[in-house]
């Protein structure tokens, strides 16, 4: 029954009750009722006694109920209040902005809030299979586990440590941890509470602060200059100086202190000390940094730059009581300087100047008082062949060559400058198109008498030139002009360049190695036969006879020692020879009359079978004439002496090739050759 229901009954009941006794003492004393038999009197003073107890147990319950309603109201408020305490340690335990896990006594992962979840990088249901030693640093677990062992055994209250919690992307975050012991009567499975705070922020800026201060100690140790104190006046009074001062000027430390031996200011250089003064004093106005660089004379005589910073130390009235800075030796930081700054508008190579330079200085020439102004165009022509022919070494060479001709033939007053990679410009104040038009010549001149005595280079070094005698025209249409006259020497010039590097490339070709003239001839020679026999056109017998003079043109970039080895070549030797079609591409390549047959040297040493190089190209994938010249080439070859070896009879080169017909050469050439142009040679 509800307590409330019950209280109801205890109070109907007890009006009852007391409505039965008002009406006994009614019928007892204001009723005629008679009481003359004993036995009635005695039962109701019975029934008397027991109206009165039965009030008095309905007083008793009610009294009780009272107790109880009001234990039960503790009760409710007690629950109450534990439910509001259990709600704001949730709160807390969940809003907490530090890191709060339970554990037990395995190291296991009862429960995590959010933040901790936060802070190590995973979930609550990842970290309830966990234990924290599976999260922790491998170098920090053996502590930890230390102390947490400790606590444990009830030999400490608590610990705090700094450690690592290793993330699933296996980056690491500091923490600053603190296990105590805890005890709950209703959860035996819990035994400690883990508090962390993520100081991953904090020891990285403590790691950059004693890496800095790291760095300024090592700065300072090693730095060749002096920390100083002086008094504001025109000696630079040192009171302090570092040990760096030795080291600085030469003068130890007590011969500056108080000018003693000498003042700082004797050892400034004389030109430089009124400025200094100067600027000192236009700093400590309004109070700056002093910032200078300027150059001392050391105690040995030798000039150093240096770098000085430095600032005043003022009284309570605003008066300079004393100087105090640092002062570094710039030294080779100026010397670098003028290094970058040369290099800045210098050619690295010729040591001429730059592009750069020359647009810079260009337009500051385009004044009346310089003119006339001439200018010289050149250009180094074929320059690209000769590098894909004899290496960049060889064209480098001419570079400088050409570089040298130019410097002995301008004056001072001229700028001469590298203005591309084969492209040369000449400035020249206050010259007339005729002057400049002599010395113009005397380059060219001096360019033919190097062609003369290097055939192997044949420089030939296009000139244009352009005079500005006035404002009417800009300089760049001078320049221009100039341009425009040397590109009209080149045109007339390239078609016989061309044949003359490729000349004396050939002759250098026979004086290097076993391939000769001859031998060229006799290429030539069976190659007609081949063309004669297969119906070829003009263009092809025109490409054959140009393919057997200069098929093995790349051997011309081959060593001489490998050229000419007498006994067989090395791996190594002959992994350099088997470059030689890819040299001779490259030659063929940058020669526009020689570009048709470029494909075909390329291919003269693939075989058949496609065990040739460079590319190991069979068959029909290897052009028609590279396949005739192979055969032509490997008859010749094999019935010449060579420095490895004598000569074969014709029978036995004849049976060779019979023999690599479909492997080395084409079967179907082979089988021309052997029976209808052998018996000819």
């Amino acid at each position: 029954m509800d307590v409330s229901n019950k209280k109801i009954y205890i109070i109907i009941y007890s009006i009852v009750i007391t409505c039965f006794g008002l009406a006994y003492i009614w019928l007892l004393f204001f009723t005629d009722f008679q009481l003359t038999n004993p036995f009635i009197i005695f039962q109701l003073i019975l029934n008397l006694i027991m109206l009165v107890m039965l009030s008095i147990t309905a007083y008793l319950a009610v009294k009780n109920n009272k107790a109880f309603l009001s234990e039960k109201n503790k009760l409710t408020q007690f629950n109450l209040k534990l439910a509001e305490k259990e709600e704001v340690f949730r709160t807390l335990f969940e809003q907490s902005p530090f890191g709060i896990t339970f554990g037990n006594i395995y190291e296991d992962i009862i429960d995590v809030n959010n933040m901790f979840e936060k802070i190590v990088g995973r979930t609550r249901e990842e970290l309830l299979k966990l234990k924290w030693s599976d999260i922790t640093h491998p170098e920090d677990i053996e502590k930890d586990r230390e102390l947490f062992h400790k606590l444990m055994e009830i030999q400490s209250n608590g610990y705090s440590i700094r450690k690592r919690y290793i993330r699933p992307d296996n980056s690491i975050v500091w923490v600053n941890l603190t296990v105590a012991p805890l005890k709950i009567e209703s959860r035996p499975d819990l035994c400690n509470i883990c508090i962390i705070e993520d100081i991953t922020s904090k020891i990285e800026a403590e790691n950059s602060l004693n890496e800095s201060e790291r760095s300024m100690t090592m700065l300072l140790s090693n730095l060749p200059g002096m920390a100083y104190r002086c008094s504001f006046d025109r000696n630079w009074t040192m009171k302090y100086v570092s040990e760096g001062c030795f080291d600085l000027t030469g003068y130890n430390a007590d011969s500056l202190l108080f000018n003693k031996d000498i003042s700082f200011n004797e050892i400034i250089l004389p030109e430089y000390r009124e400025m200094l003064w100067n600027k000192w004093n236009n700093a400590l106005s309004k109070r700056d940094i002093f910032q200078e660089e300027y150059e001392i004379c050391t105690a040995n005589g030798k000039k150093k730059w240096v770098y000085e910073q430095g600032r005043g130390i003022y009284d309570n009235n605003g008066n300079v009581i004393e100087l105090e800075g640092l002062i570094i030796d710039i030294s080779l930081q100026k010397n670098r300087e003028e290094e970058i700054l040369y290099l800045t508008y210098h050619d690295v190579m010729t040591g001429l100047y730059n592009r750069r330079y020359y647009e810079d200085i260009k337009y500051s020439f385009d004044e009346e008082k310089y003119y006339p102004l001439s200018v010289i165009i050149g250009d180094i022509n074929g320059l690209k062949l000769i590098n894909s022919a004899l290496g960049h070494g060889v064209g480098d060479k001419l570079i400088l060559r050409v570089a040298d001709i130019l410097r002995s033939c301008i004056r001072k007053t001229d700028v001469l400058s590298r203005i591309g990679g084969d492209e040369f410009s000449i400035l020249m104040p206050n010259t007339t198109y005729e002057r400049a038009n002599e010395i113009l010549t005397d380059i060219s001149n001096k360019c033919e008498a190097f062609s003369a005595e290097k055939a192997e280079y044949h420089l030939s070094f296009s000139l244009g030139l352009a005079t500005k005698k006035d404002k009417t025209q800009s300089m760049n249409e001078i320049i221009k002009m100039a341009e425009d006259s040397m590109f009209r020497q080149k045109l007339l010039q390239n078609k016989s360049l061309h044949s003359a590097i490729i000349s004396s490339m050939k002759n250098s070709l026979y004086e290097k190695s076993q391939e000769t003239e001859e031998h060229a001839l006799r290429l030539i020679e069976i190659s007609k036969a081949f063309g004669k026999k297969l119906n070829l056109v003009k263009e092809q017998l025109t490409d054959l006879e140009l393919l057997s003079t200069l098929h093995d043109i790349g051997k011309i970039g081959i060593t001489d020692n490998i050229l000419n080895k007498p006994g067989k070549l090395t791996d190594e030797e002959w992994k350099e020879m088997k470059k030689h079609p890819e040299v001779g591409y490259r030659i063929a390549m940058s020669t526009p009359e020689l570009k048709q047959i470029a494909d075909y040297i390329l291919n003269h040493h693939e075989w058949w079978d496609g065990n040739g190089y460079p590319y190991g190209r069979k068959g029909e994938e290897i052009p028609l004439l590279s396949r005739i010249i192979l055969i032509a080439d490997a008859y010749d070859a094999m019935t010449s002496d060579r420095p490895y070896r004598k000569a074969m009879t014709k029978v036995e080169a004849l049976e060779e090739i019979r023999k690599n017909a479909g492997t080395q050469f084409d079967p179907v050439l082979a089988e021309l050759f052997l029976n209808e142009i052998a018996n000819d040679l």
